[in-house]
């Protein structure tokens, strides 16, 4: 089965909202286990940092590496639902899972971009209207059938869920959606003038962290 491609007027209509009565609760990806790997691969690092002099870190200690874990506490069923109603849609299953285990991760942007608390994220015309403005009006110079380019509607209304961060920020997209009800997500980086696909929040984390832990 391939995957769904919805408009604005489904987003925000009945189609969606059956969609998301049919997505189950039960968790199906293992964000304990991935996240406690990186946390120890992340203390062992943040060890062997302390353990220089200070005089030769290159700089003053400013707290880099003293929490000895990288997520937060994780956002309830209730919380998750109330920002679900602010942003007028359901989140999708991997992504929802995350928030479960841990509302936020990495502030220091170590092993990851800093992943937002969910109270940060919004939709990128809010979030970073600038970056919108700018990527939406550059659709107008690529071809409509070239699958990489970006479609104003996707960009502006894409989940802006990192932090900015020297070019690159994660984003989701709920215009392209999977059987599974998992939405498509993008590693954006304007060097590489465009975005990174992935099926699913989980395929985009399981990359990043396995190229942080090799």
């Amino acid at each position: 089965m391939g995957r769904l491609r919805l408009t604005s007027a489904e987003l925000s209509g009945v189609t969606v909202r059956v969609l998301a009565m049919a997505i189950s609760n039960t968790p199906r990806y293992p964000w304990g286990d991935l996240l406690r790997t990186v946390n120890d691969a992340a203390q062992k690092y943040f060890a062997e940092y302390r353990a220089i002099p200070p005089e030769q870190r290159g700089g003053p200690d400013d707290g880099f590496g003293r929490a000895t874990w990288l997520g937060a506490p994780g956002a309830g069923e209730a919380e998750i639902a109330r920002h679900e109603e602010r942003l007028g849609m359901r989140l999708p299953p991997s992504y929802r899972e995350f928030l479960q285990v841990t509302n936020g991760w990495d502030e220091y942007s170590h092993a990851s971009l800093r992943l937002m608390p969910l109270a940060e994220v919004g939709w990128t015309r809010d979030v970073d209207p600038e970056l919108a403005r700018i990527w939406d009006h550059l659709e107008d110079d690529h071809d409509p059938q070239d699958q990489w380019y970006l479609h104003q509607e996707s960009m502006s209304g894409s989940l802006y869920i990192s932090e900015y961060i020297e070019g690159q920020v994660y984003l989701l997209n709920p215009h392209v959606v999977g059987p599974d009800g998992e939405w498509e997500a993008w590693d954006f980086a304007i060097w590489r003038s465009g975005e990174t696909r992935y099926k699913s929040f989980w395929d985009l984390m399981e990359h990043e962290f396995g190229g942080y832990l090799s």
